[in-house]
């Protein structure tokens, strides 16, 4: 079906000097994108300081503590059980914080993951389970 002429698809298109200024513009935008994600990566990689890292324990430490007085102060001031609720939630603030020491420092790891069992694995086998597939 090739008659020797070019068909209008392969003629090269006029450009709009528009579309050269919007080629430019976007060349232009994705070099200082890639810079400022380059330079966003470096900044994430500063390993965090023993005084950083010492006050972000703390914080949590302290934060569950002072919610869990705040708790039991509102719970005594709500239902007249003074000091029982201060000393109750502020054991369990105590216990709260720290949780999240030992989470932040790694030492447990977070709530609901579990590093033994892929997240669709396998089904644990009850007492009326059998290995042929019945279920009587």
């Amino acid at each position: 079906m090739s008659s020797g002429n070019k068909s209008d698809e392969d003629a090269p298109v006029p450009k709009n000097p528009d579309e050269d200024q919007l080629a430019h513009r976007l060349d232009a935008l994705g070099r200082e994108l890639g810079d400022r994600q380059s330079s966003a990566r470096h900044g994430k990689d500063k390993p965090v300081t023993g005084y950083g890292h010492a006050l972000r324990l703390s914080s949590d430490f302290i934060a569950g503590i002072v919610v869990g007085a705040a708790l039991g102060w509102g719970f005594d001031k709500l239902f007249e059980t003074s000091p029982w609720g201060l000393i109750v939630f502020l054991f369990l603030g105590f216990g709260a914080g720290i949780m999240n020491v030992l989470r932040t420092a790694g030492v447990v790891s977070e709530p609901m993951v579990r590093e033994t069992e892929p997240e669709n694995g396998p089904k644990p086998e009850g007492p009326d389970d059998h290995k042929d597939g019945r279920g009587d």
